[in-house]
């Protein structure tokens, strides 16, 4: 039998078994972030001389100068040619549903003028040059260039800088053919918490951007979190998740391919399935033993199912949805009768995957929403990646004379509660007497 945690609601301590099970501190851990700031603090004062040591270091290859970094357009368009025509179509079908889903996401310019000829309102500008980080370490991630980089094409972004990691200087040609078809603007052979330092301080090469999106490692988790400030940052995004809440009458073959599909990306990774009925969490139980043998990367998913996977037994569905709110899933499938009127009950996941035939696959490559998602919780407070990401609101005020006297008094009142002369003077100037 697989090991994978077995819990229960009724049973005293659940609350404290569940926090235990949820908790992931990789990225606040003091050795790490050390490690992190050693490699920040190189590539910001050293520059491309640190990512050549680095990338020799982590990537187990050797760049001989800063141009061998460089993905050429040549190289992206190649691997295009090289792909296979299948890979391609695929590629092409969910690229135009990731860009239809974000077009209805676009946020627009708005001016409201009062009957005094007072303007207010808001304008939407999208930011000049983005830095997008695309995993390359335990698997190569084509989705990611898509969820990445078109809804900040539609946003408008001018310059679309790519990082990916090169183990062993291997590229992949799905990733870059990705980058081709999504019109990056430079492409870089770098990972890892240097990339995300050339992307918040520019080097001779990388060029500094404004804000960076996309999930990595523990490492480049916390390289976000330190240049946050310097640059924008998505959010920091923890291990994969996905939550189950099956009422029992799904395929439980199903649920145990569902829960491996995220446990497969890495061994801190989190499945767990919540469940009112026992007799068909035995079954999810028998179906992981068995099938657990079958996958590719079994190695990884035991792991992951051993540390951070649970099946859970709850009383009913309306205790279920309490725990997924509780949790705030990445991932949340409502393998259920009737999840229209269920998903009324989630409060927090960063996507929701209703019904029994919406695998949560579908999500992460072409049904359209982005799988940047928020995890660990913080889909309590986060959304997920869209094209209001890659926007600016500015305010607009243009008072006019009329106005100025009505909002210049009570400016004057304000400012002066404050004690701040200098803003109740500025408004009373512009006073007719």
């Amino acid at each position: 039998m697989s090991q994978i945690t077995l819990l229960n609601s009724t049973q005293p301590g659940f609350k404290q078994q569940l926090d235990q099970l949820l908790a992931w501190e990789a990225v606040a851990d003091t050795e790490l972030q050390s490690t992190v700031d050693t490699i920040l603090r190189a590539v910001r004062t050293q520059g491309d001389t640190a990512l050549l040591d680095y990338t020799t270091r982590f990537d187990g290859w050797t760049p001989v100068t800063p141009q061998a970094l460089i993905l050429s357009d040549e190289h992206l368009h190649q691997a295009w040619e090289t792909i296979s025509t299948t890979q391609r179509t695929a590629l092409q079908q969910a690229a135009t549903r990731i860009q239809t889903y974000a077009e209805r996401q676009k946020l627009t310019s708005w001016q409201d003028t009062e009957p005094d000829g007072t303007l207010i309102g808001q304008q939407i500008t999208p930011l000049d040059r983005v830095g997008l980080y695309v995993p390359g370490g335990k698997a190569a991630y084509p989705s990611s260039v898509l969820m990445n980089a078109l809804p900040a094409k539609v946003a408008g972004v001018a310059e679309l800088i790519m990082v990916v990691p090169t183990p062993q200087g291997e590229t992949n040609p799905l990733v870059l053919a990705a980058a081709h078809l999504c019109g990056v603007t430079q492409a870089f052979a770098i990972g890892g918490a240097q990339a995300i330092a050339a992307l918040a301080y520019g080097t001779g090469t990388v060029p500094a951007v404004d804000k960076i999106v996309g999930p990595g490692n523990s490492y480049v988790a916390a390289a976000k979190r330190a240049v946050f400030g310097q640059v924008g940052i998505d959010m920091i995004a923890g291990p994969s998740e996905i939550l189950v809440i099956c009422d029992g009458q799904t395929n439980p073959d199903w649920i145990a391919m569902d829960l491996f599909s995220q446990a497969e990306h890495d061994e801190a990774a989190q499945a767990i399935l919540v469940c009112p009925d026992a007799d068909f969490i035995q079954q999810v139980q028998a179906s992981i033993t068995r099938l657990l043998p079958t996958l590719q990367r079994q190695s990884i998913v035991t792991t992951a199912l051993r540390r951070r996977g649970a099946l859970i037994q709850c009383r009913d569905l309306t205790e279920a949805a309490t725990i997924a709110n509780r949790i705030a899933p990445e991932h949340l499938e409502l393998s259920i009768a009737d999840p229209t009127n269920y998903v009324k009950q989630i409060r927090h996941a960063g996507a929701i995957f209703m019904g029994r035939y919406t695998s949560e696959p579908l999500g992460d490559y072409c049904a359209g929403p982005n799988h940047v998602l928020p995890t660990s919780g913080t889909a309590r407070f986060s959304s997920p990646l869209g094209v209001y990401d890659f926007q600016k609101r500015t305010s607009l005020i243009m008072a006019s004379p009329a106005g100025a006297q009505q909002l210049g008094r009570t400016a004057s009142v304000l400012a002066r509660g404050e004690g701040l002369e200098a803003h109740a003077r500025a408004a009373e100037y512009r006073l007719e007497a």
